[in-house]
């Protein structure tokens, strides 16, 4: 895969899971990409959890997306930085408006970019070639 079909991947493949450190432990979890574009990877959640928290303590991550009829994983790390745009939020609203009611209740939404990330493409045929990374 070049860099335009693992963007492609990831839009066709957004829930994937997402690797957060806290103290020495790993911390997984499920989540909903809110967009992948040349600009990079926006992650949305709410500044009260605890993925929040642990981003802004320690911004390093890896998301995995998989496509499980195709065989495919895509493992993407990187930095993630803190997006504090209100329109952008605004627009998370509209974009996502079963997020509308949280928002109602007083929750002020997180939004993070992973710029510049490495991807690592997996098939079961390239199970154990040495990796390589596609600069997103």
């Amino acid at each position: 895969m070049n860099k335009a079909e693992v963007l492609a991947f990831l839009n066709a493949n957004p829930t994937c899971h997402l690797a957060t450190v806290e103290g020495n432990a790993a911390r997984v979890r499920a989540i909903g990409i809110y967009k992948v574009n040349e600009d990079g990877i926006l992650i949305q959640t709410w500044k009260s959890k605890d993925v929040s928290k642990q981003l802004s303590k320690n911004p390093n991550i890896e998301l995995c997306f998989n496509n499980y009829q195709a065989g495919i994983q895509v493992r993407v790390r990187g930095v993630v930085e803190p997006i504090e745009d209100a329109a952008m939020k605004k627009q998370v609203l509209v974009d996502r408006p079963f997020l509308k009611r949280f928002a109602e209740m007083g929750r002020e939404i997180a939004l993070y970019r992973l710029k510049k990330g490495l991807a690592h493409v997996w098939t079961i045929q390239a199970n154990f070639e040495p990796k390589t990374y596609i600069e997103l």
